[in-house]
């Protein structure tokens, strides 16, 4: 059985590994080529301890970290999953506790961006009631430069009552 729950500092290493791999198989190819160079793995390194804070990690029976959602105000800024748990319910889970997180912080609607290239993860967030609100030039910081990255923004309402049972109900569809 995979559970969620608020990230530690000791979670960090992993969450910058899987950071790392994510990034780059929904970024590579979409994103201008300075950006992929600067995303290196050191780089996501420094980058996540930090945010623990905005952190919640998916953590399977072994302890190991196979998930993660960072979320800010009303951005769901990260969503990742390892490859091997691609297909089984859980990024559906982690982002039914980004919403949560959402309307726990007192926003009646979340957003996102999603390279535009990145075709599996717009799926995704279709299939789980996301809705394409149009272009969005998503500017990013990187090894001391701004990268402009062509994203679409997509938007969900979320709602404080209720935010439990969805997040249950997609917790249940993470057990194996």
């Amino acid at each position: 059985m995979t559970s969620i729950r608020p990230a530690v500092p000791a979670d960090m290493a992993a969450v910058a590994d899987l950071w790392h791999e994510g990034w780059h198989d929904g970024h590579a190819g979409h994103v201008p080529d300075g950006l992929t160079a600067a995303r290196t793995l050191s780089a996501f390194h420094e980058r996540t301890p930090p945010r623990v804070a905005d952190t919640a990690v998916a953590v399977a029976e072994d302890g190991s970290v196979v998930g993660f959602v960072m979320v800010v105000g009303d951005e769901v800024e990260q969503v990742f999953v390892a490859r091997a748990a691609r297909g089984t319910g859980l990024a559906a889970a982690l982002l039914a506790e980004a919403e949560r997180r959402v309307a726990a912080a007192g926003h009646s609607a979340a957003w996102l961006a999603v390279v535009v290239g990145n075709a599996r993860a717009r799926r995704f967030y279709e299939k789980q009631g996301w809705v394409d609100e149009g272009d969005l030039p998503y500017e990013v910081a990187a090894g001391g430069e701004t990268y402009v990255s062509p994203c679409r923004r997509y938007e969900k309402r979320v709602h404080a009552t209720g935010s439990a049972g969805v997040r249950d109900a997609a917790s249940r569809r993470t057990r194996h």
